[in-house]
């Protein structure tokens, strides 16, 4: 069973506080999901974040409802924190991300995710379709987070 990684960057210009912040915030997931993922967070909130924190979610997948439980596993604001599929469509899920200060107004925000697709080794079979659906998830991820944060 193959491990992927995909690996993203953007810059903002922001300081990474305010950055950090934005992220910290778990109904801002919702605001920077494609809306055709019809992703919503089951969990009540507000909650606070921290390590150990469970997140729950309803998806839909390629048109298939899906449930998803995150933990945060490291929680270390404002430079960096994970979460890990506990239940979900992968068979790994860990996403790292990562805030790094270029200057006191600008923000790195790297995003690592390590996932292993479920039924392998057929789920490696598709996994081009995978990563093309990622790949577009994380670059609207990315365009609805620089709206947002530098347009406030």
């Amino acid at each position: 069973m193959a491990e992927h990684i995909l690996a993203v960057e953007s810059v903002l210009n922001r300081p990474r506080p305010a950055v950090f912040d934005f992220f910290a915030d778990a109904a801002n997931l919702e605001r920077i999901t494609p809306p055709e993922l019809g992703f919503v967070i089951t969990t009540p909130q507000p909650f606070e974040i921290e390590k150990g924190t469970l997140i729950d979610y309803n998806l839909r997948l390629r048109g298939m409802p899906i449930k998803w439980r995150t933990e945060i596993t490291l929680w270390n604001p404002p430079y960096e924190f994970v979460d890990t599929q506990l239940k979900g469509p992968y068979r790994q899920w860990i996403h790292h991300h990562r805030f790094e200060e270029i200057d006191a107004e600008t923000t790195r925000i790297t995003d690592e995710v390590r996932y292993r697709l479920p039924f392998a080794p057929f789920g490696n079979l598709v996994h081009f379709l995978v990563r093309r659906e990622l790949n577009y998830i994380f670059e609207f991820r990315q365009n609805a987070v620089k709206s947002i944060i530098e347009g406030e």
